[in-house]
């Protein structure tokens, strides 16, 4: 997934953020196969498991058969028909997520060679929000932040000003 560029700056301010809303020690149950920010995670002193890959839409055991304190979803819900399923599931009373804003000047991304890597969802951040309200969410915190790209052009010099990333702490109602 990351062979040929690293978010280095996506996963520096998702760190912080994750250390300002949950104290070291937390254990943490992270949607999604382990993947490199997991690992970050762990070093920052969290006790985290991954789900297994399990199609999150139809089943959402992993969610509610867990003694976690929060779950974190970084870049996930987009990839979800129906986040609204396993967003209304979650057991634990902390949440950490992030998306990818939807780009006005940029079509919803779709990988051609991996089924799984395909955006069915483009959030605005008051889509996202409104779905994390009815699902039974409270958003405490919120961070938008740029994600710039090393080449020339007209979309690269709106990546510089316009947020493409989007985080929340969210506490259930």
């Amino acid at each position: 997934m990351y062979e040929k560029t690293f978010p280095n700056k996506r996963f520096a301010i998702t760190a912080a953020f994750l250390k300002e809303v949950l104290p070291p020690g937390s254990s943490i149950l992270d949607l999604g196969v382990e993947n490199p920010f997991s690992e970050i995670m762990k070093k920052e002193g969290y006790q985290v498991t991954n789900t297994s890959g399990e199609d999150l839409d139809l089943h959402t055991n992993a969610v509610q058969n867990t003694d976690a304190d929060a779950v974190t979803a970084f870049e996930i819900f987009e990839h979800l028909l129906a986040p609204f399923n396993v967003l209304k599931d979650i057991k634990a009373d902390k949440l950490v997520a992030s998306i990818p804003l939807k780009l006005w000047f940029a079509p919803a991304y779709r990988s051609k060679t991996d089924q799984w890597d395909r955006h069915y969802h483009e959030f605005e951040d008051w889509q996202f929000d409104w779905l994390l309200e009815k699902s039974g969410w409270e958003i405490k915190k919120r961070k938008q932040f740029t994600h710039p790209v090393k080449k020339l052009g007209l979309r690269p010099l709106l990546r510089l000003f316009t947020p493409r990333y989007y985080l929340i702490y969210a506490e259930r109602k």
